[in-house]
């Protein structure tokens, strides 16, 4: 019985040696491979060098930068980011320090909406500060050195230009993007921009680049859908764009018009501004705001500001601009920008810092300006 017992004990070691052995031989490299293929995602991961996820997938911020009179903003939404437009060369480090500000390290799409440098400039330090998923852009050719810069730093990430048609979209976190142009072959640069929707819940952004009116009808005579709670104003506030019938389609509650301060075009246009306040939507401009951010949860919309700012003074009405100081005996307002003068009870009054008065019409066309077109002084 002695003798048995000692048997079944070596045969216990030695059937406990042999799985040792066996272990060693096929599971020990089987648990370092598995290990080393998890090493190896979490290095792919840190390469992309995502952004600390800090937003629900049912909430979307939309920043619009105080660009001067160029074009940029940045949306987010689950953790996702997305940059519309760059600004000009010249914003390149405030972009860039607006994105570090925000702590944005991966850019999943980075839209150009058109070519012209108001709007590419500042793309291609963005891509040098921030890795990025797909770039798209309406052409992947461009003369200038503005949108070449921005092709070879889209390069150097590894990135060619994705050229969207009509109806692409994608999800950013919970939002839907979705371009809406062009739907034809555009005639100028301009009307080549890509006009961008997004989607979250019940609540809706259009972007329209620098898109104008023939654009703006080819989007009309499409059947998209074009109704939005935010409309970011197309071209800076020229009359060239926002056409009344369009304005009419969308009937934004806020608009948002990335313009500079004082610039030499005169922008935004009188003639969008009333056509804005005739639809009743809030104007919010950025060389009154600053940067202005507005947040979504799907339902409702906040806004706030850089600097102090009431949207209602973007857009006032006659009665409330003639309450304001204007000098004994002015018969005719003129605009300092643009070069037209006006009657006091024009609905396209300029603002109070961009006004010249005159006591009789012969006064203004004598100092160059000439008569506005629609109240015709």
């Amino acid at each position: 019985m002695l003798m048995l017992a000692a048997d079944r004990g070596k045969c216990y070691t030695l059937f406990m040696k042999k799985i040792a052995l066996a272990a060693k031989r096929y599971w020990m490299p089987l648990l370092s491979g598995i290990l080393f293929l998890l090493a190896l995602i979490g290095l792919s991961t840190a390469g992309e060098n995502r952004n600390p996820i800090r937003d629900s997938s049912q909430e979307l911020t939309a920043y619009f930068l105080d660009v001067g009179q160029a074009d940029a903003a940045l949306v987010l939404s689950g953790g996702s980011a997305m940059l519309i437009d760059g600004g000009n060369v010249a914003d390149s480090s405030y972009i860039v320090a607006f994105l570090r500000d925000k702590q944005i390290r991966y850019l999943d799409a980075v839209i150009c909406t058109h070519a012209h440098e108001d709007h590419v400039g500042g793309l291609a330090a963005a891509l040098k500060e921030c890795s990025a998923g797909t770039i798209y852009a309406p052409v992947t050719d461009y003369e200038s050195k503005s949108f070449q810069n921005f092709c070879k730093y889209a390069d150097k990430r590894g990135k060619s230009l994705t050229v969207p048609k009509a109806g692409d979209s994608f999800l950013l976190g919970g939002a839907m993007v979705t371009f809406l142009s062009p739907v034809a072959a555009p005639a100028t640069t301009n009307d080549t921009s890509l006009v961008v929707r997004i989607d979250l819940g019940e609540t809706g952004f259009l972007f329209m680049g620098d898109a104008e009116r023939a654009a703006e009808q080819q989007l009309l005579e499409s059947g998209a859908r074009l109704s939005a709670d935010v409309l970011k104003v197309g071209h800076h506030g020229s009359d060239g764009s926002s056409s009344y019938v369009f304005i009419r389609e969308v009937m934004p509650r806020y608009a948002v018009i990335s313009v500079e301060h004082g610039n030499r075009y005169g922008l935004p246009d009188e003639a969008v501004l009333s056509r804005l306040a005739d639809a009743g939507a809030s104007v919010y401009r950025t060389d009154l705001c600053g940067t202005i951010c507005c947040k979504s949860d799907g339902r409702t919309l906040t806004f706030s500001t850089e600097r102090d700012y009431d949207p209602r003074t973007a857009v006032l009405t006659p009665e409330e601009e003639l309450q304001s100081s204007i000098p004994a005996g002015t018969c005719y307002i003129g605009n300092k920008n643009s070069g037209k003068f006006h009657k006091l009870t024009c609905s396209g009054l300029p603002a109070e810092w961009n006004r010249v008065y005159f006591e009789t019409r012969d006064a203004a066309v004598a100092d160059g300006y000439v008569p506005c077109g629609r109240c015709n002084p």
